[in-house]
Order: C-alpha cells, then sequence, then structure tokens
C-alpha cells in the first residue's frame, strides 16, 4: 500500500501516536462494564465544551454521515418542510438526502465560491415556506469555505422556526462552533477532522426542542438517535458500544482543550493564512470568490490551466504529498489541503508548499 510522508488531505487526517496509543488499548465490554459508562460521560462533557452547548451530546459508533442521516431520519415525517441552504456540494446534498426521507425541500443555493452574506432570500424563506427544518453546512471542505452562523440562528429563533440543523463535521474544533449562542438545535460532528481520530465515529448535540420532535416522530433504525435519550441513564445503549473509538474521541478532544480552544482556533487560522498566501505566491488562484469566508481547516485551490488534475496530482504524490481533489461540480478543476487537526502545522505545511512548487513551476 503507498504512503505518503507529507499528508495533506482535508479528512481523515493523519492520526497522532498518542491517540493511537489509546486506541489501540484494549478495553473490555462497553455494554456491561461501568466503566465504559464513565468514559462516555466525560467525552461528552469534553464535546459540550468544543462546540459550545449545554445540550445532551450524543456519540454513535459510525463515520460522520451517520449523524447527517439520523438527525434528518429522526426529526423527519413525510410531508415535512426542510429549508436547505447550499453554498457547496455538502449543503445541496443534505437537501437531497432530506427528500429521500420523503420531505419537502425548498434549496436556496449560492454559487459553490461563495458564504452566505445577507439573509433576506432565506427570511423571505422562511416566511413563505414556514420550514420545521433549516439546514446548512458550516465548513463546506469541498469549497474550501466557512459559513457565518451567527445570523442565521438568531434569525431561525426570531421567526420561531423549530430546528435548525448545521453540519459542522470539518469545522468543529478548528473553528468556534457556538452551538447554543447560534440557536443550533442539531449540530453535528465527526471524529476525523480537527479532532484527528480515526473516521469511526459521529456526535451530535441536540436540543431539549430537538428531543421532543424526536419523541414525537419515534424513528427506529441503526442511526436514530431517541435511544441515546436514556442511554446513559438506564446504561443501555442501542448497540454495542465501541470502546476504542469513544475513547480515541476522547483523547482527541482533550488534546484540543490541553492546548485550550482559542489556541488551536489561532493555530489553525495562522495556517490557513500561511497557506494561503504561499499559493498565491506560487502563482496559483484560489477557488473561493472574493468577499467570500475561507475556511481556517481547507484550503481549496483551482487548478492551474495547462495540466489535467491526475497528472498534477501524479506530480504531488511523486514528491510524497498527498491532498484532496474536490466533488460535484469542482471535480477536476479543484484540489484541497486539509490544515486541520494534526496537519494545522506550519513545517507540515511549508513541505507541502515545496512540492507544489516543483510541481508546476514549469506551468505557472
Amino acid at each position: 500500500m503507498q504512503t505518503y510522508p507529507i499528508s495533506m488531505t482535508p479528512g481523515p487526517v493523519k492520526v497522532p501516536p498518542e491517540i493511537l496509543a489509546v486506541w489501540q488499548t484494549d478495553f473490555g465490554s462497553g455494554d456491561l462494564e461501568t466503566e465504559y459508562l464513565e468514559l462516555y460521560n466525560r467525552t461528552e462533557t469534553n464535546l459540550q465544551a468544543i462546540l459550545g452547548t449545554k445540550n445532551k451530546v450524543t456519540i454513535h459508533t459510525g463515520e460522520g454521515m451517520l449523524g447527517l442521516w439520523g438527525a434528518l431520519k429522526s426529526c423527519l415525517l413525510p410531508g415535512d418542510r426542510v429549508l436547505s441552504i447550499s453554498t457547496g456540494v455538502f449543503g445541496s446534498g443534505i437537501g437531497e438526502m432530506a427528500k429521500t426521507v420523503g420531505a419537502e425541500v425548498r434549496l436556496i443555493e449560492l454559487p459553490f465560491n461563495q458564504t452566505l452574506n445577507g439573509l433576506e432570500a432565506v427570511d423571505r424563506a422562511i416566511r413563505e415556506f414556514k420550514p420545521k427544518m433549516i439546514t446548512v453546512v458550516h465548513c463546506e471542505t469541498p469549497s474550501g469555505t466557512l459559513n457565518p452562523i451567527h445570523e442565521l440562528g438568531a434569525l431561525k429563533h426570531s421567526l420561531g422556526v423549530p430546528l435548525l440543523y448545521v453540519d459542522a463535521v470539518a469545522s468543529a474544533g478548528g473553528a468556534p462552533v457556538d452551538a447554543d449562542a447560534c440557536h443550533i438545535d442539531l449540530c453535528l460532528g465527526g471524529s476525523q477532522k480537527a479532532l484527528s481520530v480515526p473516521p469511526s465515529m459521529t456526535f451530535v448535540s441536540v436540543s431539549d426542542a430537538a428531543w421532543e420532535i424526536i419523541q414525537q416522530v419515534n424513528y427506529a433504525g441503526y442511526d436514530a438517535f431517541l435511544p441515546f435519550y436514556t442511554a446513559q441513564k438506564n446504561f443501555y445503549f442501542p448497540y454495542t458500544p465501541y470502546w476504542h473509538g469513544t475513547a480515541a474521541l476522547n483523547a482527541g478532544a482533550e488534546l484540543l482543550l490541553k492546548e485550550g480552544l482559542q489556541n488551536a482556533y489561532a493555530r489553525h487560522e495562522a495556517v490557513a493564512q500561511a497557506c494561503r498566501a504561499g499559493i498565491e505566491e506560487l502563482g496559483l488562484e484560489l477557488f473561493p470568490a472574493p468577499g467570500a469566508v475561507s475556511s481556517p481547516t481547507v484550503t481549496a485551490v483551482n487548478v492551474p490551466q495547462g495540466i489535467p488534475w491526475p497528472e498534477l496530482d501524479a506530480r504531488l504524490r511523486a514528491g510524497g504529498l498527498v491532498v484532496g481533489g474536490s466533488y460535484g461540480p469542482m471535480a477536476g478543476k479543484v484540489f484541497r489541503l486539509g490544515h486541520m487537526g494534526s496537519q494545522a502545522d506550519l513545517n507540515l505545511l511549508e513541505q507541502a508548499l515545496g512540492v507544489i512548487r516543483g510541481a508546476v513551476k514549469d506551468i505557472v
């Protein structure tokens, strides 16, 4: 299997040794030993701090999409109205997911290189459409952008929309999420981005309003949220808990909290700024449009003219660097550097920029 010494994929990221050591530890049976419940409770508390919430945080075994699907199916019934805000592939994708649950979806779509800037269209759509749920992605990793959420949350709250669903998988731990201050009812995170953990765990903060709706919908399935409402109180989880994954998730959360969240955010932002400056110095063009908010966890770059993406990718890999391509309309046109979690490292970035310089020197 091919490996690369300079890994800057936009997730899963390189797992630090101290997290790998925890993940590889032998544990007992999570559904029988109270030691696991104590670990789960500690992990929840740490994740509450990272998400900026006092709400209950559910911890699920599975990659981040598990939480995205589970939140929709646990809260929506056929015919429910969903206002889906899209500034990228994942924003549009969540709207499509809601349709498969039977929801009536109205899409507000911006160009994929832009971010939320003004909420007139959203305000109008809420008043006309009267949605049960608003969905939005905080960090659109395929686009390298970060949507401002505070004003959207305030609008949702003032107009009485029952649920605000926010995909914070690629931002939690790398940028402030402020779930409670933003009136987020379902704040979705994943282990493999800024927490630097293998892609095995999902976590979701769930508001009291969301729990009421979850109880009414009463959805049953592997990804259902309802069993987690009483799982800790009754020490009865809906499936065999993944002790190793929970322990690794907690270790990743503790590393961030030990560093200090503000310090972690500053580290991510410093590396992001250095990345964007370095890319432009090489004569390459950033994908986000002027005025869009660039993400502190991932940088999206236009593939330069004169070289197909597969050839550029091969050159980078030959230099020991692996980055990410992109999806949807950006496929083959955009590549991305993930500087999140363990990869938010200036030394690593300098190595990556050196490889990119060599790969594009004859075409820019």
